[in-house]
């Protein structure tokens, strides 16, 4: 289990108290992976949002690595949000320590306190809109750049 200060740090628990951390805790799985596991695969369904506590997740698109994510990022915030299949896939590529949070979960939050959903879900708009951001800036200067790979556009700590 991860200290709940150490949370406050990261984007997706910005602005809640210890206690409010505690709460999601209840909810939350932890699981080691190893390289080569994948969190979520392209095309199929996916319920959870993924917080990365320790490693290294690369995602890609058709095989290709769009970018890289360690300590302090979510994925899987996209589908959770709007129930499609996953965009992309989740692969681990060093060993990793990951938490997951389900839909279900997320609704026994909801039930639970609708101010800290409500803010669970605000940093997670705010982590999409920032990764979407950063991919559209990485996209008009990439063709000049041979390639390379991002690292992760989200912010790991919370400002």
């Amino acid at each position: 289990m991860v200290d709940p200060g150490t949370l406050q740090q990261y984007s997706l628990f910005g602005g809640l108290a210890e206690d409010q951390i505690n709460q999601v805790l209840q909810h939350v799985e932890y699981r080691t992976y190893n390289a080569g596991d994948t969190l979520m695969i392209e095309g199929e369904q996916n319920d959870k949002i993924y917080f990365i506590i320790q490693g290294r997740v690369d995602i890609t698109k058709q095989g290709n690595v769009l970018l890289h994510l360690d300590e302090g990022d979510t994925l899987g915030e996209m589908e959770v949000l709007d129930i499609m299949p996953s965009a992309a896939t989740g692969l681990v590529v060093e060993k990793s320590t990951i938490a997951s949070i389900s839909n279900k979960a997320l609704r026994q939050i909801y039930k639970q306190d609708a101010g800290v959903f409500s803010l669970m879900i605000m940093n997670l708009a705010r982590d999409l809109s920032r990764r979407l951001r950063r991919m559209d800036e990485w996209h008009s200067w990439a063709p000049q750049d041979n390639g390379a790979i991002p690292e992760s556009p989200s912010p790991k700590k919370a400002k």
